[in-house]
């Protein structure tokens, strides 16, 4: 028997050092050649790493939430005799199996078999990185209930709740679609349980429970903190009539064909790119560093997405670039990558301006935080139906209150609202968006 130390390799995006989100195994576990044992973060992805050999983990590099510098050990393992006789060669082979940034491309067929797979931020309906629990750095195999449950759609919050009720997901019927909703707990509740409907006692005493802030959810902490502290923020709220956007929105979708349903926000980003030229401050980039703003000429559209593991912020390339219904295609595919640990690293960097939208949850305004280094964020709040003044006649409208976050650096708050108003006129008069 000898030992074979796998260092952690350098994964090709010019980092130093990588945080472990989760353990697949404890020491004293055999693993075999190409097993997952790790989960390695950089930035805002996930790399997945696996044993280069057969045999039984002796040592580990630390516990979750740990930094791992690149060639430093991240498991020791044991190894069968024939397996150990030369332990430099297989390092050497681990090394020249993940590419650089420079290889990257040529390298892809050939990668994908052999070198640590490269992959989101697990986001998807199924469990997150960031929830391996805190005082188990070493997490043992989920419990079949749970594995069951992880497959189920629904939000963190009816998760919570169903955790609560001691309800298994996997045992609750959706009435519509495949995601589970509030109303399709209290369903099972009454009906689905076998027990009747017994509300949860309110004075209920529950247990702390300290969390680690590791993997996306440190990284959501520390952009936020670097936001608030390096940027002077100002919120700009105006209300915005969008009954003729909602009426052309419905006569679109009913002539759509094959193509995508809309939803508000292709039209409000279509809105967003029109405007933009007109206020180039706005669709910028601030180094405060070299004292440098960039002002864009094209608009990569940072998308605020929420995911059970928390937000991510992929990017619409080029969006002053795309129709209607190409924007709602991208978005769809975006979002779907997010929250599914698809989306590619190129994908989540590289916004000139981001919208960020709770969409029936909006409330009345938000004062969104910007997403540095850019100069401005923009959030289109809840719509709601109001009785309205017209002349003298009082007529129903659709009312949406948009405010929009700048840094006042770089943006002042004249060229803030300007740019508002501006939004204001194409959402008011939505034939203006389809006007050269």
């Amino acid at each position: 028997m000898a030992r074979f130390t796998f260092k952690l390799p350098d994964i090709g995006e010019g980092i130093s050092e990588a945080e472990i989100v989760a353990w697949h195994v404890r020491v004293g576990d055999r693993v075999e050649e190409d097993q997952q044992v790790a989960d390695m973060m950089t930035d805002k992805a996930t790399v997945e790493m696996e044993s280069p050999v057969s045999g039984v983990v002796v040592e580990l590099a630390g516990e979750v939430g740990d930094q791992v510098s690149i060639g430093a050990a991240l498991i020791v393992v044991e190894t069968d005799a024939d397996t150990a006789a030369a332990p430099e060669v297989i390092e050497e082979q681990v090394a020249a199996e993940t590419p650089g940034v420079e290889e990257a491309e040529p390298a892809k067929a050939e990668a994908e078999k052999s070198s640590p797979r490269l992959r989101g931020e697990d986001l998807g309906e199924g469990q997150p990185q960031s929830a391996a629990p805190a005082t188990a750095p070493l997490p043992g195999p989920l419990p079949a209930s749970g594995e069951r449950e992880q497959k189920v759609l629904a939000s963190p919050a009816v998760r919570e709740r169903a955790r609560d009720l001691g309800i298994d997901l996997a045992q609750v019927k959706p009435a519509e679609g495949d995601r589970v909703r509030h109303a399709d707990l209290d369903a099972y509740l009454r009906y689905g349980s076998g027990q009747g409907y017994h509300a949860p006692h309110a004075s209920r005493a529950r247990a702390d429970e300290p969390i680690k802030v590791i993997g996306m959810r440190r990284r959501i902490a520390e952009n936020m903190a670097a936001s608030k502290r390096a940027i002077p923020h100002f919120t700009y709220v105006d209300e915005i009539d969008v009954t003729a956007l909602e009426d052309v929105r419905a006569d679109l979708n009913a002539n759509r064909g094959d193509r995508p349903k809309l939803t508000f926000l292709p039209l409000f980003i279509a809105a967003v790119c029109k405007a933009v030229p007109d206020f180039p401050m706005i669709n910028a980039r601030y180094d405060d560093e070299a004292g440098v703003v960039t002002r864009h000429g094209s608009v990569h559209l940072g998308m605020a997405t929420q995911t059970d593991a928390g937000l991510m912020v992929p990017v619409i390339r080029d969006a002053q670039d795309r129709n209607v219904w190409q924007l709602a295609s991208e978005i769809a595919r975006l979002a779907d990558a997010a929250r599914t640990g698809k989306a590619k690293s190129e994908e989540l960097s590289g916004s000139t301006l981001t919208v960020t939208s709770l969409g029936p949850l909006g409330g009345i305004a938000t004062t969104p935080v910007i997403n540095r280094p850019e100069v401005a964020i923009i959030g289109p709040n809840k719509i709601v139906e109001r009785p309205v003044f017209q002349g003298d006649e009082i007529v129903r409208a659709k009312l949406m209150n948009l405010s929009i976050s700048c840094d006042h650096r770089v943006v002042d708050g004249w060229d803030a609202a300007s740019f508002v108003q501006l939004l204001k006129k194409y959402l008011e008069t939505p034939v203006l968006l389809f006007a050269e």
